[in-house]
This record gives C-alpha cells, sequence and structure tokens, in this order.
C-alpha cells in the first residue's frame, strides 16, 4: 500500500499531469474534442440518399451549406485548439513577454471568434433540422450529436477567452516589476557608493583647544594700543 501511495505522489506531482489538470488545458482538449466529433459524424453519417435516388444529400434540410459549414468549422476549430494547447505547454519556456503578449492576443481573438462561430452554427444547425422534410435511415444521430456538440462548443471557447483575457491583464506586471526592483537596486548601489567617496578634507572640523588651554580666535582682533593713540591726538 505504501508503494502504491508513493507511486501515485510521484504521478500527481509529475509536471504532465499538473498540466493536464489545469482548467485551461482541459477546456482546450474539450473545445478540440467537441469538435472532431461535428465534423467526424457530418462526414461519416451526414450525407445521405433517398430510397428512390442515388444522390447523397446532406441530412440537415438537403442543405448542403449547412454540413460544409459544420465539418469546416469543426476542422478548423479542431487544429487551432491543439495548436493552442502546444503554446501553453511551451508557455513557461517562452522568455520574451512580447511572445507571450502575442500569443495571448491570438487567443483572445480566436476565442472569441470561435464562440461567435459555434453560436451562429448551433441556431443554424438546428433551424435546418428543424425544417426537414426528410426521414433518412441514417444520419438522424449525426445531425443531432453536431448540433448538441456545437452548442457545447460555445462555453468552452467563452471560457478560453476569458482566460486568455486574465493572461494579458497580468503579462504587463511582470517587466514593470521587475524594472521596479532592478531600480531599486540601483538606488541602493549608487547611495552606497556616494557616501564611501567624500573626500575628508571637506569635512567639518570645530575648533578645539590648544595645548596651553586657551582657544584660537577665528577672527583677528584689533589692538588696544591704536584705540588710545586716536584718542589723545584728538
Amino acid at each position: 500500500m505504501r508503494r502504491v501511495s508513493s507511486s501515485l505522489q510521484e504521478l500527481s506531482e509529475n509536471n504532465v499531469v499538473q498540466f493536464l489538470r489545469q482548467p485551461q488545458t482541459i477546456a482546450r482538449i474539450l473545445a478540440g474534442l467537441f469538435s472532431l466529433i461535428i465534423f467526424a459524424s457530418l462526414v461519416t453519417d451526414g450525407y445521405q440518399n433517398l430510397t428512390a435516388s442515388s444522390q447523397l444529400r446532406c441530412v440537415l434540410n438537403d442543405n448542403g451549406v449547412a454540413c460544409s459549414y459544420a465539418i469546416t468549422a469543426g476542422v478548423l476549430a479542431f487544429l487551432q485548439s491543439f495548436l493552442f494547447l502546444a503554446f501553453d505547454a511551451y508557455h513557461n519556456i517562452i522568455i520574451s513577454h512580447k511572445v507571450k503578449s502575442v500569443i495571448l492576443s491570438l487567443d483572445l481573438t480566436f476565442s472569441i471568434i470561435w464562440s461567435c462561430i459555434w453560436f451562429i452554427g448551433f441556431c443554424f444547425l438546428a433551424n435546418q433540422w428543424n425544417r426537414s422534410a426528410h426521414h433518412y435511415l441514417l444520419g438522424s444521430s449525426s445531425a443531432r450529436a453536431s448540433i448538441a456538440f456545437a452548442f457545447f462548443s460555445i462555453p468552452c471557447w467563452v471560457y478560453l477567452g476569458y482566460q486568455a483575457l486574465r493572461g494579458l491583464w497580468a503579462e504587463p506586471l511582470i517587466p514593470y516589476k521587475q524594472s521596479l526592483d532592478e531600480g531599486a537596486v540601483a538606488l541602493n548601489t549608487l547611495s552606497s557608493v556616494t557616501t564611501t567617496s567624500i573626500p575628508r578634507s571637506m569635512e567639518y572640523h570645530s575648533p578645539t583647544k590648544g595645548s596651553s588651554g586657551s582657544s584660537a580666535a577665528p577672527f583677528p582682533q584689533t589692538p588696544k594700543g591704536n584705540q588710545l593713540t586716536f584718542l589723545n591726538d584728538n
């Protein structure tokens, strides 16, 4: 039991496990999986034919635009989600703050775009499914799955945009704090250098008593004999 507990503790402390347990990582993986389910379900069973014809048609109201919209959006969202997942994995390795800011800005922009795309896609697919007049033997489950996971993708991308916005707000504080620390160190160094480099000749010395006990006068005094001579002349 101790070996099992120790192995589980080591596994929980692993960097890969800690990365996969982050909420942002979970949301990005779910967004990629939902996109995969959307385009895979429509590619496999999204196009069916009627019994009287061999022509393949989209199960969503025979509208090929609806199936093409969902498949294209699903493929692009799948690729982007796992591309930014790689950026998240190497986020701590990137030293340049400008590169991090650019990645976070792109993440925020694409998250907002995909939130809008999946919201429009959910409304469009649901509308076309409700207006479908034909009932195919296959494809109904794929249509419902694409509609459901298009709706589930919306909160995932909204959360990813929120995390990117938080990262943009927190990122500029790091170089600012570093510059403040460097400025404080420079001021301390400068003050220590200036205090130690003052010459002693500029220091003030108060007058001290001599060895005979008399103090030296700071200014010369006028002899009294000259004053008496001036009075006698008058």
